[in-house]
């Protein structure tokens, strides 16, 4: 490359004719002062911030494809490696691990083995006090406790050889979430976000909505960890009774939106100032990014989240519950362009009384599942739509130590159930299976990782090439496991 001299800059500008004067060239744009430099940069940095901010509404008539080869937005509509069959998906969490044996895998052989020892389980046969009946055309059992999902059986592809690595509630709930036992990974939201951006650059593109406190694991459920900050959860409080309790501070009483739209320019243009000459701080950028999320959705979210624009036939099918005010509010949500949604639906830990405990958890998302399934069909989502529900992990077939008058089940991580339905997924549909007391898969086995990488290839992704390097390496939901499940696939 030619040095920069004086010489070259006389000559160039000279050409150019734009630039001389009659003494020689004008260097008044070449040479800046330390004040001209900073003031100059700095109104690059709002520049960059506000096409951050506006995206594909910098330049009218810019479509999503064009605003995607652009990368006008970390958020724009991406497309995926292949065609995908879903667009969406709402993750039903039933944290706390449901009983495979007392729901969607009946054991029949456990009546015959009751208070007797099965060998390799620890404890005695407890047979499921709960009976199960045909439904659909392929005359799949389901347990008495779900009455109205069943009638929606044809829909759902049961997967009841479903395993993973350690029973322990914290940890197996991270890693249905995240992928990881160990180091904190970005969730699968975060991913999803990641590959397919958003419909609305208005609200989040992942959402987690749980009914009160922490689930076990906190908030490295929904974190994006060392992927943008832009990528992570927003966690509503549903338990909340408005908007303003639920986001908190959605809407500021005491400074006008221009007024804050300055502000959190300046702070994204200090926040540059110290990426630069410091370092980049990842959990800054993810407070950041989440401030100016809560500035977009000042407007927006006051209409998604208000169930009080919702008829109250509507609000009656799906059940006037905690849970079913969460799902409808997830089907709000989903015709707003939340590409992924996490509905927290815990409670499911029953080391005792299990007869009456599980009865009543099952009865509280019995019917708002059922109504979320066939309000999303009537509306043309459900094909979509990807729907997952299931625990962390399952319970054993034996009665557990500490039930004793009123016995629950004891954490188990070799065998479980965990449906989907909806975008993609072949319906009525039963895959593989655990032993003959439910205590363990056996045939056609799905790890946590081939669950991810299925609910991936659903969204049109290889599970294998999406990746994001960090630290020197390429990383991705799956870690070096996973095999896609097809015979889940339609």
């Amino acid at each position: 490359m030619e040095r920069l001299t004086s010489r070259n800059v006389v000559s160039s500008m000279s050409e150019d004719g734009d630039n001389t004067t009659q003494n020689g060239p004008d260097f008044s744009h070449v040479i800046l002062s330390r004040r001209q430099f900073l003031q100059r940069c700095g109104m690059g940095f709002g520049a960059l911030s506000l096409a951050a901010l506006l995206g594909e509404e910098l330049i009218p008539g810019v479509g999503a494809a064009e605003a995607e080869s652009l990368s006008l937005s970390p958020l724009s509509p991406k497309s995926p490696h292949f065609p995908a069959k879903a667009r969406r998906v709402v993750h039903i969490f039933a944290q706390g691990a449901p009983s495979q044996v007392d729901t969607f895998d009946p054991k029949p052989l456990l009546a015959k083995y009751a208070g007797k020892s099965i060998p390799g389980m620890g404890g005695v046969a407890m047979p499921s006090p709960f009976k199960f009946q045909k439904y659909g055309r392929a005359g799949i059992e389901v347990s008495e406790v779900f009455p109205k999902l069943a009638e929606h059986i044809d829909e759902l592809a049961i997967i009841r050889s479903m395993h993973t690595d350690i029973p322990a509630h914290e940890v197996a709930t991270v890693f249905m979430n995240t992928g990881s036992l160990r180091l904190p990974r970005p969730s699968v939201g975060s991913w999803v976000v990641y590959g397919l951006g958003t419909d609305n650059q208005n609200m989040p593109g992942y959402i987690s909505l749980r009914p009160g406190g922490m689930p076990p694991g906190g908030s490295q459920n929904w974190q994006s960890a060392f992927l943008p900050g832009v990528y992570q959860g927003m966690s509503i409080n549903t338990q909340a009774a408005s908007v303003d309790q639920m986001i908190q501070n959605i809407r500021n009483p005491f400074t006008p939106v221009k007024e804050q739209r300055r502000q959190l320019d300046l702070v994204h243009k200090l926040n540059e100032l110290h990426s630069q000459n410091l370092q980049k701080d990842a959990q800054l950028e993810a407070r950041l990014e989440a401030c100016e999320m809560a500035f977009k959705m000042q407007a927006e979210a006051s209409d998604a989240f208000d169930l009080s624009r919702e008829p109250d036939s509507m609000r009656s099918l799906y059940g006037n519950t905690k849970q079913g005010q969460q799902l409808l509010l997830a089907r709000r949500l989903l015709e707003r362009g939340v590409r992924y949604l996490q509905v927290w639906a815990g409670g499911w830990d029953h080391h005792n009384n299990i007869e009456e405990r599980l009865r009543q958890k099952a009865n509280e998302i019995d019917q708002p599942i059922a109504a979320f399934i066939s309000d999303l069909k009537q509306r043309g989502l459900l094909d979509s739509t990807l729907i997952v529900w299931g625990g962390e992990f399952g319970r054993k077939p034996t009665r557990d130590r500490n039930g004793n008058d009123t016995p629950g089940r004891d954490h188990n991580s070799r065998g479980f159930t965990v449906w989907l339905a909806g975008g993609g997924v072949k319906g009525g549909n039963i895959y593989g299976s655990t032993d003959e007391f439910g205590g363990a898969a056996v045939e056609n086995k799905v790890h946590v990782h081939d669950l991810h990488a299925t609910i991936l290839w659903l969204l049109g992704f290889d599970h294998q090439k999406l990746t994001y390097r960090y630290n020197g390496r390429d990383f991705r939901l799956t870690d070096v496991k996973g095999k896609v499940v097809r015979d889940l696939l339609a």
